[in-house]
């Protein structure tokens, strides 16, 4: 019996950070805007743009204080992380209209299998161009869509046209779509496996999937071979959906910085932002306290470094940026400049835990235990949904020139494979 080809989607929403910050405040369109860490301060970041933005040149990590030089009418705003998860679920639920195998790639990102759904609502593209015309009339938003056989060359569909596109590259026709485009653009090609192929004479996609597996896999170990699976478009991995927690073997968060730091004040500052972020999608997933906290470091000769440590169960910030830093210490060179820092953390417990004795003597000596702890940082976690991430920061992440303001929140590389991408 012949399998029935399947017809999956990727949605990138365009510009999402801004174009909600846009869609929340119509006076600003048709301007160049700039969602900023703090628009107040001309040593903040910018975090996102829209497209007249990026016609100035102005690019996301640079300072405000640049961007301003390249556009002095620049629109600088201030990010709002609740609104921007409120515009992703009212997303998601247009997307749920078509079909329920949705998974959520990032805050912007979803990839959709619509296989079962062309019998209702017509082709692939059709319910492409339905989803994204939705999108723009009843949320002032612009989506571009990708639809393809696999989840790969249905996301590389969708970085083929933006703003506002559908891209088709179907199973009959996809190598002459697909295999001149350079390899770079292909998911799990960075730069630096770019650059191992390109010395292996390997330009293209279409060079790629005609290479040599075994030379692949000796340069690049199974990553060479996996990216070879994915340009010759034998990517067979399902839409994951209705994700159970079970399945949920790790959460992590990096970023790569707007420029190296040396210094290890920096490093834990950083370290602590970075720690904020994972204990908040923690939280959020209800996956319970990790026994396990990794940490990634890569370098300006832009090597990968990677460390991981067991701790005493947690979901707090404090204990996963400790233990991050512990390890940065115990493994980085003093001097050592660092280009991107990374934590995760796995090995969850779905269990409530009892109190243990060690902290119920110390809370009996008036430290706090770690309830108390996990109060504090819930209740800190909602003050900032509500009013945003800077009105409550820790002192070691202050903002000052230093940390440039970062709500690190709303940065999007995760550790965690994923075909999303980092925000624009």
């Amino acid at each position: 019996m012949q399998t029935r080809t399947r017809v999956i989607l990727h949605s990138d929403l365009n510009n999402f950070f801004a174009s909600v910050e846009i869609a929340l405040h119509p006076t600003l369109r048709g301007k160049p805007v700039a969602v900023c860490g703090d628009p107040k301060e001309r040593h903040g970041v910018v975090l996102a743009k829209n497209e007249e933005a990026k016609r100035y040149g102005i690019k996301t990590g640079e300072t405000v204080y640049s961007a301003l030089k390249k556009c002095p009418d620049l629109q600088m705003v201030g990010s709002h992380f609740h609104e921007y998860k409120r515009y992703s679920k009212a997303v998601r639920e247009i997307y749920e209209r078509f079909t329920e195998k949705v998974e959520e790639c990032s805050i912007d990102e979803c990839a959709l299998d619509v296989t079962e759904s062309v019998a209702l609502f017509g082709s692939g593209e059709e319910i492409a161009q339905k989803i994204r015309q939705a999108v723009k009339e009843e949320l002032g938003l612009t989506v571009s869509i990708g639809v393809s056989f696999n989840k790969v060359f249905a996301k590389l569909g969708s970085e083929l046209k933006k703003p506002d596109a559908v891209t088709v590259i179907p199973k009959e026709r996809f190598k002459e779509i697909v295999y001149p485009l350079p390899v770079s653009s292909l998911w799990l090609v960075g730069g630096k496996t770019e650059e191992t192929l390109k010395k292996l004479g390997i330009y293209t996609i279409g060079d790629l999937a005609n290479a040599d597996e075994e030379v692949l896999t000796k340069r690049l170990g199974k990553r060479g071979r996996q990216v070879r699976v994915y340009a010759r478009g034998e990517d067979k991995e399902e839409v994951q959906w209705q994700k159970g927690k079970e399945d949920v073997k790790s959460i992590g968060n990096s970023l790569t910085l707007a420029k190296d730091i040396v210094e290890r004040e920096d490093v834990k500052r950083w370290l602590y932002a970075i720690a904020e972020s994972v204990a908040t999608r923690q939280r959020l997933k209800g996956v319970g306290r990790a026994h396990t906290v990794h940490l990634v470091v890569r370098n300006d000769k832009l090597e990968f470094f990677g460390w991981q440590t067991k701790v005493p169960p947690t979901a707090l910030c404090g204990d996963i940026a400790k233990a991050a830093y512990e390890l940065f210490c115990k493994h980085c060179p003093i001097g050592m400049r660092v280009r991107l820092l990374g934590v995760s953390v796995s090995g969850f417990d779905y269990q409530v835990e009892q109190l243990t004795l060690d902290a119920a003597i110390e809370e009996a000596c008036g430290g706090a235990s770690y309830e108390k702890k996990e109060r504090v940082e819930n209740a800190v976690a909602k003050i900032r949904e509500k009013y945003g991430y800077a009105k409550l920061q820790r002192g070691v992440v202050l903002v000052d020139e230093k940390t440039d303001g970062l709500d690190i929140r709303e940065k999007k590389e995760e550790i965690i494979p994923n075909p999303g991408k980092p925000s624009n």
